[in-house]
């Protein structure tokens, strides 16, 4: 049961860090800034998908 239980924490972990885990992968400039923005309002689904949207959109080159 403890490792039931310890696999679904990793999981939710590993949902709730996704943006994060997008930034990076695509070598955003501002990924920290993801980072923070994920962990400190990632628990409202609005911080949440803030941080998702801000991991997927393109940057602007000047």
């Amino acid at each position: 049961m403890r490792l039931l239980f310890a696999i679904f924490i990793a999981l939710l972990s590993l949902f709730y860090l996704l943006p994060f885990a997008i930034a990076f992968n695509r070598k955003r400039a501002n990924t920290g800034a993801i980072f923070v923005l994920n962990l400190f309002l990632g628990w409202s689904l609005i911080g949440w998908v803030v941080a998702l949207v801000w991991a997927l959109k393109a940057e602007q080159t000047l």
